[in-house]
């Protein structure tokens, strides 16, 4: 059985996790159930909170492998380049005497190695589409060769290749109720798709024929909100409180905050200090024009929305004109750019909420700014953190060693698995 093989004293070895997880992604899926279930008889869910977080690791594939399309095909017309190096340095070699030995061998395997390169391009263009964005606007992201269904990620320790494990905590013993893997970097999408498994999952196990509209809170950090994310929880009735990445601007307790960590927000400033704000540009919002401080008239470049659905007028110096203006250096936040035909001018944008209506982001605000939603919020952090500690450090679940969506969620899955198990050896009755 596989429930035996997944006891808190023998946990898989990270380098076995492949042959393990391979063909038992369904057997996972039942045991994590049949454990949820057995937590929930034990009284180990409290059903009160619910904390929902992702956690960003690397996978089973290497970022240099990722590109656009358009970046693949100039990368495949690279490799050709060098073959064709390197196939006139070998012939000269073959003319050359027996001295040459060495390098003319070095040359047939720098060739054999460019021609795998350039033949697994080739073949994944070949057979692939370019991998489409979920965002608000639609656009083309980075494939990758050799995992496509992961994605590059910026995490707080660099840019990764890998997957998001995002993982709904119950408040009360850190029980997880609900364990997927993503193959792209933003939050906002899987929200939805983790509240309608837990419904579902609940529902399925007879605990709650709804358990989101029942009294049960879920809470989530600024990653998850956006305008669509605020109009579906407003809508399916949830109790739920998600702030934006403003509220602790708004909230008075944080306003020592730049003084206690000061070192932090003077080299930020520093390193802006010189370049002249926008307010300093002249804005017309009704003909949508922009003079820049120089007197030049900057290139209206649209409206748009942004995540809480306030209306954004944006505007983009000219290559030409901010390449020779006199104040690029007290202008432009990267004053170079403007050096070569790739590059781009002077970028500003003004808000246009004048009369606005509300928004569901305006209600979301509402509630997380409350007396309330502050104590409820607060309870977030220690509920789902201390689980992906747990499993990163004490499980050393560092990576993804697998490549595919189903397996990195079968193994995803799997070692949320263990820590429930283990937090029912801890507080419940496992060994009875």
């Amino acid at each position: 059985m596989i429930f035996k093989a997944l006891s808190c004293d023998s946990v898989p070895h990270f380098t076995t996790i492949a042959a393990f997880v391979s063909g038992r992604r369904k057997e996972i899926e039942q045991v994590f159930e049949q454990v949820l279930l057995i937590c929930h008889t034990q009284g180990l869910l409290g059903n009160e909170l619910f904390a929902i977080d992702g956690c960003k690791m690397p996978s089973n594939a290497a970022k240099e492998w990722s590109g656009t399309f358009k970046e693949l095909e100039a990368k495949r017309a690279k490799l050709k380049r060098q073959i064709r190096y390197h196939m006139t340095e070998h012939e000269k070699l073959d003319k050359s005497d027996a001295a040459e030995e060495v390098r003319q061998k070095r040359a047939e395997q720098a060739i054999e190695t460019l021609n795998k390169a350039h033949d697994k391009i080739d073949q994944f263009l070949k057979t692939h589409n370019p991998r489409m964005g979920k965002g608000k606007r639609i656009k083309e992201v980075k494939s990758n060769i050799t995992d496509n269904e992961s994605a590059k990620m910026t995490t707080s320790k660099g840019t990764i290749q890998g997957y998001n494990g995002v993982a709904a905590v119950d408040k009360k013993h850190q029980i997880i109720v609900d364990a997927q893997a993503f193959g792209e970097g933003q939050e906002h999408h899987t929200l939805q798709p983790v509240l309608a498994s837990i419904r579902e999952r609940f529902r399925r196990l007879a605990i709650s024929d709804d358990i989101l509209k029942a009294q049960t809170i879920i809470t989530a950090d600024t990653g998850f909100a956006n305008e669509q994310n605020m109009q579906y929880l407003h809508e399916q009735g949830i109790n739920a409180y998600i702030p934006d990445n403003q509220f602790r601007q708004r909230d008075p307790k944080f306003n020592e905050q730049k003084r206690k960590y000061g070192k932090r927000h003077q080299d930020k400033k520093v390193r802006k200090q010189g370049v002249i704000p926008a307010s300093e540009f002249s804005f017309d919002p009704i003909n949508h024009q922009c003079v820049c401080p120089a007197g030049q008239r900057i290139s209206f470049r649209g409206i748009r929305k942004n995540e809480q659905g306030i209306k954004i007028a944006y505007f983009e110096g000219k290559l030409l004109q901010c390449r020779h203006c006199d104040k690029k250096q007290q202008c432009m936040h990267n004053p170079s750019a403007a050096d070569h035909r790739k590059g781009a001018g002077r970028q500003v944008s003004f808000r246009l909420d004048a009369g606005r209506e509300p928004t569901y982001t305006d209600w979301m605000k509402h509630r997380v700014d409350s007396a309330q939603g502050k104590q409820i919020y607060s309870h977030r952090m220690s509920t789902v953190e201390p689980v992906f500690g747990n499993i990163t450090v004490n499980k050393q679940l560092r990576r993804f060693s697998l490549r595919g969506t189903a397996k990195v969620q079968s193994q995803w899955t799997l070692f949320c698995l263990i820590h429930n198990i283990e937090k029912l050896n801890h507080y419940g009755q496992l060994a009875a």
